[in-house]
């Protein structure tokens, strides 16, 4: 009994490397094969979002296996939403998978550490939704497919006082996240009314009365809570309603997540937040195609994480195929270069940061699904 449980645990974890996208963390790459690393969390508070993802990566690597006539090795290694294990994860597939060039990953606070052992390995790494502006900041390995928080806290900062008609905001940070922190900064610096309060909570925390009873005094129009983990910013709001605020509450791409509906429920109804793409707010041919090819595969249209992953992979491919080779230098000038991708969340033109220059979009819950509002565009 014993013996068959170990071979029943064996397959199924076998058949999850399967899934989350060919090469198993244990095996060395193919001389002959081009290998874009992955890490992604897989499990951990981050999950969701990391498995989210990988659906955009293995579509894209279900379309495009090979690249310069070799085939496309994608060992994944899961980051388990942790710094450390991040920043390990990044070294395991550059000096045991031999990446030649890695993406990922979910969550700002394990992106940062990441692109720092890219940026010393020599590696050129792509991030898929890592907003915080120190991932790239000082590092020419390091690019990303999405916006930074400047322009997202801006987004959300600039809707909820003209187009809400807020006067003044209330902010409820995660004091333990780089996301979070920082995000929570560039909305205060760009909002228009007044901020009455900045209150901190940390990653995990369950009970969140004395924090809400803070901000139920002060009565804000809106409360913003740029959460990394989504299900604390949906366990937040629901207390909140359950104590009878009316406040609206706003939010940042990371509550894009089924499981933020699923906890939030009723309560989130309602809510904003800004993103990065959805499928009615379509701008280029390849987005239109994309959403049609993920929707006939999976049965439910890509989230925004999904469209990111397929975007991060298919310029990884871009910029080999353009490098000619899988020198490493010869990656980085290649993305160095990037302008006019044509992206499924955006035509993508990389600054001198590595970092996207694109839309935003901002999206609704209503009637327990998200709803698209508007597309917001970066000023000149």
């Amino acid at each position: 009994m014993k013996r068959l449980l170990t071979l029943v645990l064996l397959l199924s974890l076998t058949a999850f490397l399967a899934l989350a996208g060919g090469q198993q963390e244990g095996t060395a790459a193919a001389e002959d094969a081009v290998v874009i690393g992955i890490y992604e969390p897989m499990t951990g508070p981050y999950a969701a979002g990391g498995q989210m993802t990988m659906e955009g990566v293995n579509f894209a690597h279900e379309l495009r296996g090979e690249v310069l006539g070799k085939t496309i090795e994608m060992p994944l290694v899961d980051n388990k939403s942790e710094k450390v294990e991040a920043a390990n994860a990044v070294s395991r597939l550059i000096e045991f998978n031999k990446a030649d060039v890695v993406i990922g990953t979910y969550g700002s606070a394990c992106a940062i550490p990441g692109s720092e052992v890219a940026q010393k390995q020599g590696v050129a790494m792509i991030g898929c939704s890592p907003t915080n502006p120190l991932v790239t900041v000082g590092k020419d390995y390091a690019f990303r497919v999405c916006f930074i928080d400047p322009f997202q806290g801006r987004v959300m900062a600039q809707f909820a006082y003209e187009q809400l008609g807020a006067k003044n905001a209330l902010i409820i940070q995660d004091i333990a996240s780089d996301y979070s922190v920082g995000l929570a900064h560039f909305f205060q610096a760009a909002f228009q009314g007044k901020i009455l309060e900045t209150i901190s909570y940390q990653t995990g925390d369950q009970d969140f009365t004395a924090q809400l009873t803070v901000a139920s005094a002060k009565n804000p129009d809106v409360i913003f809570i740029p959460a990394a983990a989504y299900g604390d910013a949906a366990l937040i709001i629901k207390q909140a309603r359950e104590l009878g605020m009316e406040s609206t509450f706003l939010g940042g791409d990371t509550w894009e997540a089924p499981e933020f509906l699923e906890v939030g429920g009723a309560a989130v109804e309602g809510s904003y937040f800004s993103t990065h793409f959805d499928a009615e707010a379509i701008t280029t041919e390849a987005a239109a195609e994309f959403g049609k090819a993920f929707q006939d595969k999976y049965g439910y249209p890509p989230s925004a994480f999904a469209a990111l992953g397929y975007d991060a992979y298919m310029l990884a491919v871009d910029a080999v195929e353009r490098a000619g080779s899988t020198d490493h230098a010869a990656i980085q000038a290649a993305l160095a270069a990037t302008d006019g991708f044509e992206g499924v969340t955006g035509v993508i033109a990389l600054d001198e940061n590595g970092d996207a220059v694109k839309d935003a979009v901002v999206k609704t819950i209503k009637g327990g699904e998200f709803k698209y509002i508007a597309t917001v565009r970066p000023s000149k």
